[in-house]
């Protein structure tokens, strides 16, 4: 799976494109000024990073370079700004795209992935036991056989595959769902779709290996 270090001093951008992000199956690691950045890179492995400009401590421009002094990891850069100043200077400084704010989620979706297959390093398939999740067709699989799920289970898949390991609340998946569908979804709706899933995507939907519950606290 591939990881996207957001970076931006704006809290609800982020996490506005931490969702558009995760329903896509794209891991997102979060940072709020160059500084935190850098800090990032040290201490995960990713793929791409997309940052912002105009931020305090260390700008956009003057971390791209920071960057590029060590690692030639994808940097698309995002900017309220319309003027071409700061897409020259971001360009010239290392930066592999630019995108201008407010932008489309689609859009910066594709983008990503753009940026990331001329790097190589995208990766159009995610692992989860013996299911196989093809991001670019859509096609889920188990043990080699294709499994069809509906548009919002395969959206609640994409969720948990982007959170491995970390514990979901129910609140939270309701609030990515009701961002990705576009249809009601409330928390018995909720139970409803992943039971479904696990009787999809489990060896044993009563003992559940992929999707555990985690009493109290929600879903890992």
């Amino acid at each position: 799976m591939n990881t996207v270090l957001v970076v931006d001093d704006d809290k609800e951008i982020v996490d506005a494109i931490e969702i558009y992000l995760k329903n896509e199956g794209i891991g997102v690691i979060k940072a709020y000024d160059g500084i935190q950045a850098i800090q990032a890179l040290m201490e995960k492995e990713i793929h791409l990073i997309l940052m912002d400009i105009m931020m305090p401590k260390m700008d956009g421009l003057r971390t791209t370079m920071k960057i590029r002094e060590e690692k030639n990891i994808p940097i698309i850069l995002i900017s309220a700004k319309s003027e071409d100043t700061d897409k020259v200077l971001g360009l010239n400084m290392g930066a592999d795209d630019y995108i201008g704010k407010p932008f489309r989620p689609r859009e910066l979706v594709s983008r990503i992935k753009s940026v990331l297959r001329r790097s190589g390093r995208i990766s159009n398939f995610i692992e989860l036991a013996d299911v196989k999740i093809d991001t670019t067709g859509g096609k889920v699989t188990k043990s080699g056989e294709e499994i069809f799920l509906s548009a919002l289970e395969y959206r609640l898949l994409l969720i948990f595959a982007a959170n491995k390991g970390n514990v979901l609340s129910r609140n939270k998946l309701l609030e990515e769902i009701w961002d990705a569908s576009g249809e009601f979804v409330n928390d018995n709706t909720l139970t409803v779709y992943i039971k479904r899933l696990r009787e999809k995507i489990e060896n044993d939907p009563q003992r559940p290996e992929i999707i555990k519950t985690v009493r109290g606290m929600g879903y890992r």
